[in-house]
C-alpha cells in the first residue's frame, strides 16, 4: 500500500497539518500509523468530515453509489457510465461507437467490428469508466490540483502518450499548446493560474450551476495538460454538479459546435455556453425521469 506524509495529506485536502496530526492521533484517519515521530497515512484515506457529508447526498448520487456497489446493470449508474464516456470521447475524435463503448463496460470487449480500432480509444474508454467511479466515490472532496491531476493520470494511464518522455501523464504540460487555433496558458504559468482559479472557486460556499460552467470554461482556457483537457474538464463538471446537487450534463455530438462556440464566446456572451449546457442537462433529466430519480 502507498503511504503519504502529513504535509502531503494536508495539501491534498487543503487542511492544516496540525488538524491532520490531531485526526491521526485520535484515530479519525483510518489506517494511519506512526513511525518514530512521523505519521504514515494511506494514500486513499480521506478526512473524517467527508463521511458526515454523505448524508446530504442527492438522490442521484445515492443511486449512483448504491448501483455501483451492487454492480447493477441497466440502471442509472450503468447508463451514466456509458453515455458520459461515449459522448466525451466521441467529441474528442474517438471512433468507438456507442455499442462498442457499452460492450467495453459490460464485457471488457469491443464486440464484432469489420474496421480497425485505435488501441488508445479502447484504453481511454476503460480508463474513463474508472474516472467516473473515482468521482462517485469522492464527490464531496474539495476540488484541488491533486485531484485534477489524479483524473488525468487515470485517464491517460497505459496509452501511447504515457510512453512519451515529454508527455507528462498526471502532471501539467511541459510544452505550449493551442486549442481551436487559440493560444493557451504557457506551461510555466499553469500552476499559478490553476491555483488562483481553484482558490476563487472554492471560496464560494454554495456553487451555482453558472459557477461550475465558469470553472469549466476557465479550466479549458488554461488547458493545463498536454492532452485530455476536454475530458478531464467535463469530468470535473460532472463531479461538481453531483457535489452541489445540480443535475449533470453530457455534451453530445449534436451539441458539439454550440459547446465549442460557447467556450470561445464566454467572456462576451455567457448565454451561448449556459444554454448549451442546460440543453444537455435537460437530456439527462429525461433519463432521470425514466428511472424515477428525483432532482
Amino acid at each position: 500500500m502507498r503511504y503519504i506524509s502529513v504535509s502531503q495529506f494536508a495539501k491534498k485536502y487543503d487542511i492544516s497539518e496540525r488538524t491532520v496530526r490531531n485526526q491521526c492521533a485520535v484515530g479519525k484517519i483510518e489506517g494511519a500509523f506512526l513511525t518514530g515521530k512521523n505519521w504514515n497515512i494511506p494514500y486513499d484515506a480521506t478526512p473524517p468530515t467527508r463521511k458526515s457529508a454523505t448524508k446530504f447526498a442527492s438522490p442521484l448520487l445515492n443511486a449512483l453509489r448504491e448501483q455501483k456497489s451492487m454492480q447493477l446493470k441497466g440502471g442509472i449508474y450503468h447508463r451514466t457510465q456509458i453515455d458520459l464516456t461515449y459522448n466525451s470521447n466521441h467529441i474528442e475524435g474517438s471512433r468507438l461507437t456507442h455499442d462498442q463503448t457499452r460492450y467495453i463496460f459490460e464485457t471488457n470487449t469491443i464486440g464484432i467490428t469489420d474496421q480497425s480500432v485505435n488501441v488508445d480509444d479502447i484504453i481511454e474508454t476503460s480508463n474513463h469508466f474508472r474516472c467516473i467511479d473515482l468521482i462517485i466515490d469522492r464527490t464531496e472532496e474539495r476540488l484541488s490540483e491533486e485531484f485534477i491531476k489524479e483524473l488525468h493520470r487515470m485517464l491517460k494511464q497505459g496509452t501511447s502518450d504515457s510512453r512519451k518522455e515529454w508527455f507528462a501523464v498526471g502532471d501539467y504540460k511541459r510544452l505550449p499548446n493551442e486549442v481551436g487555433g487559440n493560444q493557451t496558458t504557457l506551461p510555466e504559468n499553469v500552476h499559478p493560474q490553476m491555483k488562483v482559479l481553484l482558490k476563487e472557486y472554492n471560496s464560494k460556499k454554495q456553487k451555482t450551476f453558472e459557477d461550475i460552467i465558469d470553472l469549466h470554461q476557465r479550466f479549458e482556457a488554461i488547458h493545463p495538460f498536454q492532452d485530455g483537457n476536454g475530458r478531464v474538464g467535463r469530468l470535473i463538471t460532472f463531479k461538481e454538479c453531483l457535489a452541489y446537487a445540480h443535475v449533470p450534463f453530457s455534451i453530445t455530438d449534436e451539441l458539439k459546435m454550440f459547446y465549442y462556440r460557447g467556450l470561445q464566446q464566454w467572456d462576451n456572451q455567457r448565454e451561448y455556453l449556459i444554454d448549451t449546457c442546460l440543453t444537455a442537462q435537460d437530456n439527462y433529466k429525461a433519463i432521470l425521469d425514466y428511472f424515477k430519480i428525483k432532482y
